[in-house]
């Protein structure tokens, strides 16, 4: 490993040979996010699509982003430690159930606190599954997310019905956590924002989505997201644990107990999930309500893939979920047509790059579907309202699918362990 340049990783066609990995520092992710507020200021423009980038669509998207880093962050901690944990929209459902039930009893930071413990249950019952019994960890993440649904409608049944403002698929009320907003910088970013100015107001509504009603939960979810990288890739711990996913018979035979490591982040995989449920409860809806997970789970899961099993592409991941989800939810239609627009403009471009970098074929499959998009946005004025509900998964897919190439999960994610067996 290099500091200076980055990191190096083994190819599997030639394993003595190490390809560079070249690092993401802070100068270029603060780039490539005034380039993407760039494009969409030319998009606002050019489509008249106001709230494809206002600060209230900004702070949806980051609303609806959190639950799914969360998911995707457990996911991570999961497969680092080499267990694949698919149970995680068990653990989120999980989550929210014990966010509704502590609650509305005890008030928003004893949800958050139960649906921790909930969720880091459900994290349990997949270590114990996986990790003592040796079972397949696809069948026990698939058995915890139905056993999940289950039990929650049989503890509604009980806990919620005959409440006031309760019953069999939603808990009463919940209050709501402390929310940071900073009034004056708000303001005057709002006023700037309204102007519609090219790049300018945009930007100042990207700034004021992080100053205006942001939920305290959110900002210990950005830390969590810190604090994950730094016990991962900066502690004697996280070393340990990662090499339990990479190689663990070269861990064990270094006196490293694989088992313990390997609970231990499967267990906090579920604690992060269940927080990820207790967020969709208490911050997105002020209540439980079944089925309120809506598949996000695997959708954090299909993140922290594209984020190539690290925190920061993780973080990009579920933000581009939360973006197009916030957008049809927002604005529906109108908002998803202009993205056709920021599609055929990103795909344009990298058509370009791929020409530069001498990948011909590359560059002229992104040139015709950058072309056809455009078509397709130039004659038609909306888009279907089935094609809209489908939009953040659709953006997921395709995004999954341009990043293939460049993935590489841990060496032995989902290889089943025996202590002494060898690798």
């Amino acid at each position: 490993m290099s500091a200076a340049t980055g990191i190096t990783i083994p190819t599997d066609d030639q394993p003595g040979r190490r390809v560079r990995l070249p690092r993401i520092g802070p100068t270029r992710v603060l780039l490539i996010l005034l380039g993407v507020i760039a494009v969409l200021s030319v998009v606002r423009v050019i489509s008249g699509a106001n709230d494809i980038d206002s600060s209230g669509s900004l702070n949806a998207a980051v609303t609806l982003a959190v639950p799914i880093g969360l998911a995707g962050l457990g996911g991570l901690w999961s497969e680092r430690a080499g267990i694949v944990n698919i149970g995680l929209e068990g653990m989120l459902i999980l989550g929210t159930w014990g966010a509704g039930w502590a609650g509305y009893q005890w008030g928003p930071w004893a949800g958050v606190g139960m649906a921790i413990v909930m969720g880091a249950i459900g994290g349990l019952v997949h270590a114990i599954a996986t990790v003592g019994f040796g079972v397949d960890h696809i069948v026990s993440g698939v058995a915890i997310t139905i056993l999940a649904g289950g039990t929650v409608q049989y503890l509604s049944d009980e806990a919620f019905t005959g409440v006031p403002g309760g019953g069999g698929t939603q808990s009463p009320p919940i209050g709501d956590l402390p929310a940071l907003t900073i009034p004056g910088v708000s303001d005057q970013l709002l006023t700037i924002e309204k102007h519609h100015w090219f790049f300018v107001s945009d930007l100042a509504a990207a700034l004021r989505a992080l100053t205006f009603d942001l939920s305290s939960l959110t900002i210990i979810a950005v830390l969590l997201v810190v604090a994950s990288f730094f016990v991962l890739w900066r502690t004697s711990f996280g070393l340990r644990l990662r090499a339990c996913g990479e190689s663990p018979w070269a861990a064990e035979s270094l006196g490293v107990n694989v088992y313990r490591y390997k609970a231990l982040a499967v267990v906090a995989s579920g604690a992060l999930a269940g927080l990820g449920g207790g967020f969709l409860a208490i911050v997105a809806s002020s209540q439980y309500r079944e089925g309120q997970t809506g598949g996000r789970g695997y959708i954090g899961l299909a993140a922290m893939i594209f984020g190539n099993w690290r925190p920061g592409g993780l973080v990009v991941g579920a933000g581009l979920f939360g973006y197009t989800d916030a957008l049809q939810l927002r604005s529906g239609g109108e908002s998803v047509h202009a993205l056709l627009l920021v599609m055929a403009v990103l795909l344009i471009g990298a058509a370009v790059w791929a020409w530069v970098r001498a990948r011909k074929v590359q560059s002229v499959v992104a040139a015709v579907l950058g072309v056809a998009v455009l078509v397709w946005y130039f004659s038609t004025k909306e888009i279907p309202a089935q094609f809209t509900q489908m939009t953040p998964y659709v953006a997921t897919l395709l995004v999954l699918a341009a990043a293939s190439q460049r993935l590489r999960m841990p060496a032995a994610d989902g290889i089943p362990y025996r202590k002494g067996q060898g690798g």
